[in-house]
C-alpha cells in the first residue's frame, strides 16, 4: 500500500501526571492506496498505547465511497515496530483506505521521536520544551505511520498546546484558534499541508522560545532558541548567514527553495549535531547559537558550517530522498561535501574549503584503513532494523562519502558536477532514488560536455562506493612505475570482506615535478594506463580513454615516462583532491625533504600537510621507515601555517599516547618544545602578547595549536600565561581568557593547576550559561592528570543533573583521548555493561584492531623512535 496524505493532532501536556510522567494525547489518519490486494495492514507504531475502538486499536474507512473490509483483529507487533490490522476480506487494488487511531505516547527525556528537552528560565524556573527527532526511524513514537523514507505522503498537522507556548512545524501556521478541552482553555494550531516528504523529515515543536526573523528572497528566515539565548543576540549570526547560504544554493541546484519558510532551532537537549527536517530544522544549541563574548572561531565555523550541511539538505534529501538507509551515504556525504561551498560563500575569506582535506579526507581515513572498515553503499538487504540504520551513521557515510564526491566533482570539474546533480533534482522532486540514478545525470552531463573517462563514471565510481578502503599508489622515479595496492593500517590484518573489484581502483592523479610548477593528470586503471601531460581531465588524450584490463588483487603497476625524474621531486596528489595515499621511492622522499628544509612554501600548503599524514600512516602499515615520517616535520620549526601543523599535531598525538611512560618520552618533549617554541612566539609577537586576534581562520586555528602545544609540552612562558589567567580570574571573577584561546588555556589549568584548579573549572562550567562555553569548560575538565579525578569525572558522566546525557559519550572520549585516562576507561565499561552506550558494536571492533596493531607497532618501532629523538632533541 501507498500512503497518500494524514491527519495528525498531537497535545503534549508539559506538566508531569499523577504517575510523574510526561505523556502526549494524538489522532491520526492515513489515506493509502491500495496496490496489491491484501487483508493484512501493516503500520509503524512503536510505544503507543491505542484507545480502543470496540475490540480494535484503529478504524478502517473507504475513501471513495461504498464500504472497507471489516476489521477481524489488531494487535501489536513489539519486537518489528508494527501495529498489524488484519481484514475480514481483502482490500481492493486501486481503491482508497483511510486508517485512524487514538492513542497516548510518553514524552519521554530520550532525545527521539515525540520527547521533552528541559532547561532553566532566568527566573530559576524549569521550562519543558516538546521537540521530535524521527530520523531514522521513530516516526513511529508520536503517531502511526508508514515510518519508511520511501513511503513520501502529505501531511496535515494540528498542536494543542497551552496558551502561553507556541507551536511551529515543517510549514507555517495556518490558523490558530482557542478550545476549552476538560474545563482547561488550549491553544489548537494548525498548520498548512505539507508538501510530498518522508516521515523521517516531519517536526514539531511547543515551546516558551523567542526568535529573530528575516525575509530573504521571499523567503521567511526565523532563528529560535531560549529566550534569554536570543534577547543576548546569540542568533544573530546564524540568521545573518542563513540568507546567503539559501541563496547560494538555489543558485547551485537551480531550483528555488521548496518551502515559503525556514525554522532554525537551538535545543538544549539534542542528540545528533543537527537534523534537517523540512522546513524546521533543529540543532544542539552549539551548532546555531554563537556569543561573541563567549564563541571561538572554531565555533563560528561549527555554526556556519553545520547550518551549510542542514540547508543542502532541505533540496538533496529532503526535496530527492533516497529509497532507502543503505545508500544513506550519498546523502550524508554530499551534505558534508557542499557544506563546505556553503559556509565558503557566507564567510569567504576563510577559504573554508582547504578544511575539508584535515576535517573528512584525513580523519576518515585513519578507520578506513581498517580490516573491519565497511564499504560506503551497503545492499538494500543488509539494512533492516532501527539499530543496524542508527549504525550506518558513522564517519565512513559522512566524511568518507563527501571525500569521493569532492574527487568525482574535480575530475569532471565542479561545472558539470552541477549540471548533472540539477538534472537528477529536477527530474526526481518529491520521489525517491537510489545513488545510481545520480551516476546517470553526472554521465549525461559529462557526454553533452564532451568529457572523455577512462570508463563510465558508474564503474569508476562502484570501486570507490562498493568496496571499503582505498589504495596507497606508489610511484618510483627512476623507473616510472606506478602502482596501487588496498592500504591497510596494519598490514598482518586480514580482510574478510570480498569485492568484486580485487581491492583494485581506478584512480584520477594529479602531479607536479619541482622543475615544473604547473599540472599534469593520469589515471591509474590497473595494469595499464597513460598519462596526458599538461591537458584537462576533460580533454585527456586518446589512449588514456580506453578500456584497460585488470590486475590481481596484490596491486597493479603500470609505467610511465612523465614519472621518470631524477633532477627534482615528483609530488602526486595535488590538494589531496584523490582519496588515496602517496608512497614514493627512497630518492624521490629525500628530493621532497630537502625541498621542505630548503623553503617549503614551493610545495602547495594543503600538500605539506598531506607529506607529514601519509608518511607517519605509511610508517604505521610499515611501507616506510618511522624515521622518514619523523623527518617530515624537522621544518615546522620555520612553518606558520595551519594545516601542516595541524597534521604533525595529530600524528604525533598518537606518539604521545604510544609511548607516554616510555624513558624516550623526555626526549620526545625537548623535541616538539623546541619546534613549537618559534611558532609560539610568532602568535605572541603578532597579537601583542595575545591582545589581538590574527587575520583569518587558518591564523587563528594555529594560534591555538601553539598555544595548546606549547603549555602541553612544558614550554614556561606559556604555562605562565594560564597560571596568570588563572589567578586573575580567581581574583577577580572576571574571565580574562580570549574566547579563542580558552579551550587551550583552561586545559593547561586544569592540567598543572591540581584539584583546586578541577573544581574551580567545575564550578564555572555549572554555572555556564552559554553552550559554547559550558562546551569548552566540560572538554578541559578531561585534561586532569590524577587518575582518581578523571574516575570521578567518568562517574559524573552516569549522572544526568551533572553531565547532559547528550554529552556523556563526548566527555568519556575526551577522557580517552588523555593518556592518563585511557586505561581507566575499560573499567569504568567494564563496571557499567548493564547501561549501554547506544549501538557502537563497529565502533567498539575497531578500537580493538586499532589497539592490537598499536602494541605491534610500539615493539617493533621503540627502538628507532628513541634514537630519533635522542639525535634531534637539542
Amino acid at each position: 500500500m501507498e500512503p497518500e496524505s494524514y491527519e495528525v493532532s498531537l497535545q503534549p501536556f508539559l506538566t508531569p501526571d499523577a504517575n510523574n510522567m510526561y505523556i502526549f494525547k494524538g489522532n491520526s489518519s492515513v489515506v493509502f492506496v491500495c496496490e496489491e490486494a491484501t487483508n493484512l495492514i501493516l503500520i509503524h507504531s512503536n510505544k503507543l498505547n491505542y484507545t480502543m475502538q470496540g475490540s480494535f486499536h484503529a478504524t478502517l474507512q473507504a475513501e471513495d465511497g461504498g464500504a472497507a473490509p471489516a476489521i477481524s483483529r489488531t494487535w501489536l507487533e513489539t519486537t518489528t515496530q508494527y501495529l498489524v490490522v488484519q481484514l475480514s476480506a481483502p482490500l481492493q487494488q486501486g481503491r482508497r483506505y483511510r486508517l485512524s487511531s487514538s492513542f497516548t505516547g510518553e514524552l519521554a527525556d530520550d532525545l527521539a521521536g515525540f520527547y521533552r528537552s528541559e532547561y532553566t528560565d532566568e527566573s530559576g524556573t524549569r521550562q519543558v520544551v516538546a521537540t521530535t527527532q524521527m530520523q531514522p526511524a521513530d516516526a513511529r513514537k508520536a503517531f502511526p505511520c508508514f515510518d519508511e523514507p520511501a513511503m513520501k505522503a502529505n501531511f496535515t498537522v494540528t498542536l494543542i498546546h497551552p496558551t502561553d507556548y507556541e507551536a511551529i512545524s515543517n510549514m507555517p501556521v495556518k490558523n490558530t484558534k482557542q478550545q476549552v478541552i476538560d474545563g482547561v482553555t488550549w491553544s489548537v494550531t494548525e498548520f498548512d499541508t505539507t508538501p510530498r516528504m518522508s516521515t523521517y523529515l516531519l517536526a514539531f515543536i511547543v515551546s516558551k522560545f523567542s526568535h529573530v526573523d528575516r525575509n530573504s528572497s521571499g523567503t521567511l528566515i526565523r532563528i529560535w532558541g531560549r529566550p534569554k539565548a536570543i534577547r543576548e543576540g546569540q542568533g544573530d549570526y546564524a540568521l545573518n548567514v542563513t540568507g546567503h547560504i539559501l541563496t547560494f544554493f538555489e543558485g547551485h541546484y537551480n531550483t528555488a527553495y521548496p518551502l515559503p519558510k525556514s525554522d532554525q532551532v537551538g535545543l538544549p537537549d539534542f542528540n545528533a549535531g543537527a537534523m534537517e527536517n523540512w522546513g524546521l530544522v533543529t540543532y544542539r544549541e552549539n551548532s546555531l547559537l554563537f556569543d561573541d563574548n563567549f564563541s571561538s572561531i572554531s565555533n563560528k565555523e561549527r555554526v556556519v558550517t553545520v547550518i551549510a550541511h542542514e540547508l543542502a539538505h532541505q533540496w538533496f534529501g529532503n526535496l530527492v530522498t533516497l529509497r532507502w538507509w543503505n545508500d544513506l551515504w550519498l546523502n550524508e556525504g554530499f551534505a558534508s561535501y557542499v557544506e563546505y561551498l556553503g559556509a565558503n560563500v557566507a564567510e569567504f575569506e576563510w577559504n573554508i574549503k582547504d578544511l575539508m582535506v584535515l576535517n573528512e579526507l584525513h580523519d576518515v581515513m585513519a578507520t578506513d584503513a581498517l580490516a573491519s572498515s565497511h564499504p560506503l553503499s551497503f545492499r538494500e538487504e543488509e539494512i533492516n532494523t532501527p539499530a543496524q540504520i542508527s549504525e550506518v551513521f558513522d564517519s565512513i557515510a559522512y566524511s568518507k562519502g563527501a571525500s569521493v564526491l569532492r574527487m568525482l566533482s574535480s575530475f569532471l570539474s565542479e561545472n558539470i558536477f552541477k549540471e548533472g546533480l540539477q538534472s537528477y533534482l529536477h527530474t526526481f522532486s518529491y520521489n525517491n532514488t537510489v545513488y545510481t540514478d545520480l551516476w546517470v545525470h553526472l554521465q549525461e552531463a559529462a557526454k553533452k560536455n564532451n568529457v572523455q573517462l577512462p570508463d563510465s563514471i558508474s564503474n569508476i565510481m562502484d570501486r570507490w562506493t562498493l568496496q571499503m578502503g582505498f589504495p596507497v599508489v606508489t610511484v618510483n622515479t627512476l623507473n616510472g612505475t606506478v602502482s596501487q595496492k588496498h592500504f591497510l593500517l596494519d598490514p598482518t590484518s586480514s580482510v574478510d570482506r570480498p569485492s568484486d573489484f580485487n581491492y583494485v581502483w581506478i584512480v584520477p592523479i594529479t602531479w607536479m615535478t619541482g622543475n615544473s610548477q604547473g599540472s599534469s593528470n593520469y589515471w591509474l586503471t590497473g595494469v595499464s594506463g597513460i598519462v596526458c601531460p599538461g591537458h584537462e581531465w576533460g580533454s585527456c588524450c586518446h589512449l588514456c580513454c580506453r578500456g584497460t584490463a585488470w590486475g590481481s588483487q596484490g596491486g597493479s603497476a603500470a609505467t610511465n615516462n612523465d614519472f621518470k625524474i631524477s633532477s627534482s621531486w615528483l609530488l602526486l596528489n595535488l590538494n589531496v583532491t584523490g582519496y588515496f595515499r602517496v608512497n614514493y621511492n627512497q630518492e624521490n622522499w629525500d628530493q621532497l625533504l630537502n625541498q621542505l628544509g630548503t623553503d617549503q612554501t614551493v610545495i602547495p600548503v594543503i600538500n605539506r600537510a598531506q607529506i607529514i599524514d601519509d608518511a607517519f600512516n605509511l610508517a604505521r602499515a610499515k611501507y616506510i621507515n618511522v624515521t622518514l615520517a619523523l623527518n617530515t616535520t624537522l621544518f615546522l620549526s620555520r612553518e606558520t601555517e595551519y594545516m601542516p601543523w595541524q597534521a604533525a599535531l595529530t600524528n604525533l598525538k598518537y606518539f604521545q599516547q604510544m609511548f607516554d611512560r616510555s624513558e624516550l618520552f623526555g626526549d620526545m618533549s625537548r623535541y616538539i618544545r623546541n619546534q613549537v617554541t618559534p611558532l609560539f612566539e610568532y602568535y605572541q609577537n603578532i597579537t601583542n602578547n595575545w591582545q589581538d586576534r590574527p587575520s583569518g581562520l587558518m591564523a587563528q586555528y594555529n594560534e591555538i595549536n601553539a598555544i595548546s602545544t606549547a603549555c602541553s609540552y612544558g614550554v614556561t612562558e606559556c604555562q605562565k600565561l594560564a597560571a596568570n589567567y588563572l589567578q586573575q580570574w580567581k581574583n577577580t571573577s572576571i574571565n580574562p581568557v580570549p574566547p579563542n584561546l580558552r579551550s587551550a588555556i583552561y586545559c593547561s589549568m586544569v592540567a598543572t593547576g591540581g584539584e583546586d584548579a578541577w573544581d574551580f573549572i567545575w564550578q564555572k562550567f555549572q554555572n555556564a550559561s552559554v553552550v559554547s562555553e559550558a562546551d569548552k569548560l566540560r572538554t578541559a575538565l578531561s585534561c586532569s592528570p590524577h587518575p582518581w579525578i578523571l574516575n570521578r569525572y567518568l562517574q559524573y558522566t552516569l549522572d544526568p543533573t551533572k553531565i547532559r546525557r547528550q554529552d556523556a559519550t563526548s566527555t568519556i572520549n575526551s577522557i580517552a583521548s588523555n593518556v592518563v585516562g585511557q586505561p581507566l576507561l575499560e573499567q569504568f565499561k567494564k563496571d557499567n555493561e548493564d547501561i549501554g552506550f547506544g549501538s557502537g558494536t563497529r565502533a567498539l571492533e575497531q578500537a580493538l584492531e586499532r589497539t592490537r596493531a598499536n602494541i605491534n607497532w610500539v615493539t617493533e618501532n621503540q627502538a628507532a623512535v628513541m634514537q630519533w629523538f635522542k639525535d634531534h632533541r637539542s
